[in-house]
């Protein structure tokens, strides 16, 4: 059984960023996982990363299996792992089952990380109306002063402009936070 500490996952990724092997990364996430104990990262969190990197490695039905079992885990993660099954599914060209999952996060709550990652998604398939929305919502969801918070005004800022809709309250702090 494995104790995993967030340092141990920041060498796996060190490693397998170096060897450009997404499989080979993904089969060791899998086999932490599997062997989860305890530590700073949940079991969850490795599954997630576990799935992103099938993903990467060309596998999206494992990359699905292995999203699933972080949402089955219910372990704790940054972003609803249900995020990374819609966008799975947008890319093997499933976008009614994506859309479900979607409106599933929206109906049981959500946080502004995941917001973030479901505007991108939506953004990146086509939909900027409903990324704009997810957008704006994060935003407002999101504590002032974050990373995050701009993060999320610069995705929505991008797809206002994409929309062509004019500059509004929102996208002026993210002027300020530009500065002159």
């Amino acid at each position: 059984m494995a104790h995993v500490t967030h340092e141990q996952l920041d060498r796996l990724l060190e490693q397998a960023l170096l060897l450009d092997d997404h499989g080979a990364l993904a089969r060791q996430l899998d086999a932490l996982a599997h062997g989860y104990e305890s530590g700073e990262v949940s079991r969850a969190a490795i599954l997630v990363l576990a799935a992103e990197e099938w993903r990467q490695a060309g596998q999206p039905a494992t990359a699905l299996d292995r999203f699933q079992s972080a949402v089955d885990d219910g372990g704790e993660v940054l972003v609803d792992p249900r995020s990374g099954i819609a966008d799975t599914l947008f890319e093997l060209d499933r976008p009614d089952e994506a859309g479900d999952v979607i409106a599933a996060i929206k109906a049981d709550g959500w946080n502004a990380a995941t917001a973030l990652t479901i505007a991108e998604t939506l953004a990146a398939y086509g939909d900027l109306d409903g990324a704009h929305e997810w957008a704006t919502e994060g935003v407002r969801a999101c504590v002032p002063g974050t990373a995050l918070r701009e993060s999320l005004l610069r995705t929505r800022y991008r797809i206002r402009i994409d929309l062509g809709l004019p500059e509004d309250d929102l996208d002026a702090l993210l002027d300020a936070i530009k500065g002159p």
